[in-house]
């Protein structure tokens, strides 16, 4: 990201933050004079909006949900757009406002660590959401991230078919400070080590930029030409867009996978630019989250909702209750029976006018 589009976010966050607070403090007004905030009010932070799934998807379903199991709370909402600092600020002011429950997915998950502390010696308490912050967590809903790493593989090595074994990949990976970037990486790794010949070129790419991941991949062409490698395994379709872009301007197709079934992605999966997604429920994840804020709110056991205990990738809080969804591999033939069987995109939606043939090929109405 250059100083400019740095710029450009941070200022983009900190009036998203202003506006919030200034919506939340003309909400919540009756709360401020009798502290009503302390047991009415839970905190969401969610990390960024270049994902079109926090927005659309995460954000409505957590907010419809606790409203539906406490008609009178209120939830207090931030976005950070990427900035860490950003996200500090905005927990800060949860912890200073009362709020003693606070949904959190963390921008960079090692900077959590003394916020989480700070905040459980004043009684809050912080639920992490998708993506697992480093501190004292009372708990942590999201999937088995190593395992989606191994379906991202498995998902490229079937794409590659009878050719796997003699081919060179190209690996464009997730934020260096998203902490299911390195596990969708390590699963990953673990098929694609021993089912393809090497991998050739490999990148991190910070805060999941679409735009850097299409550089990336232009870099990856001069490098090892046209010909150098014979599929990409991109950590999510917004980057896939971005790697698609730059083969497609030099005329080069190969298989390239992603995560998260964006409509974008869906949509290339139809034209056959992309081969695979990865398809995550987030309704189950999210009302989850919402249904274990709710009983921490109201002093009650969150027990049967987090049946799994899990370590923090520092190793240092151990014994974190968590839960963790299952996820599924998404081709252009299952995207009916998936993704608009279970509500997540209709058929109109998907089946646009450029791609209303592509759609009949698929058997798609």
């Amino acid at each position: 990201m250059n100083a400019m589009t740095r710029r450009i976010v941070i200022g983009t966050a900190a009036v998203s933050m202003a506006l919030s607070v200034a919506a939340c403090g003309k909400a919540g007004d009756s709360d401020s004079g009798n502290g009503g905030g302390d047991s009415k009010t839970i905190g969401l932070l969610l990390p960024e909006n270049k994902t079109t799934r926090y927005e659309t998807f995460d954000r409505p379903i957590i907010e419809a949900k606790i409203k539906a199991l406490c008609s009178d709370c209120e939830v207090k909402y931030n976005n950070a757009a990427q900035d860490t600092e950003t996200q500090k600020k905005q927990f800060d002011a949860l912890v200073t406002q009362g709020v003693k429950v606070i949904i959190l997915d963390s921008v960079d998950y090692k900077a959590t660590k003394s916020w989480v502390q700070q905040a459980e010696k004043k009684g809050v308490k912080v639920v992490a959401y998708d993506r697992l912050a480093e501190g004292p967590i009372s708990a942590y809903v999201s999937y088995d991230n190593e395992k989606i790493g191994r379906l991202q593989g498995e998902g490229l090595v079937a794409a590659l078919g009878d050719k796997a074994k003699d081919a060179n990949v190209v690996m464009i990976n997730g934020s260096p400070t998203d902490p299911n970037a390195p596990l969708f990486k390590k699963g990953a790794h673990s098929v694609l080590d021993t089912a393809v010949k090497k991998v050739v070129y490999e990148q991190d790419i910070p805060d999941w930029s679409p735009d850097e991941a299409n550089k990336k991949m232009g870099a990856a062409i001069d490098s090892l030409g046209k010909t150098g490698f014979q599929g990409v395994y991109s950590a999510n379709d917004g980057m896939a867009g971005g790697i698609i872009t730059a083969l497609s301007k030099q005329g080069i197709k190969v298989p390239v996978g992603g995560q998260d079934a964006e409509l974008a992605g869906l949509q290339r999966l139809l034209t056959g630019d992309q081969s695979f997604t990865i398809y995550k429920q987030i309704k189950p994840e999210a009302e989850t989250t919402a249904e274990i804020a709710v009983k921490l709110l109201k002093g009650e056991k969150i027990d049967d909702l987090v049946p799994t205990k899990v370590t923090s990738l520092t190793g240092e809080f151990k014994d974190i209750p968590a839960k963790l969804y299952d996820a599924q591999v998404v081709t252009k033939d299952k995207i009916a029976s998936t993704i608009i069987a279970d509500g997540v995109y209709k058929a109109a939606d998907i089946c646009t006018a450029e791609y209303k043939a592509a759609c009949e090929a698929a058997g798609i109405k």
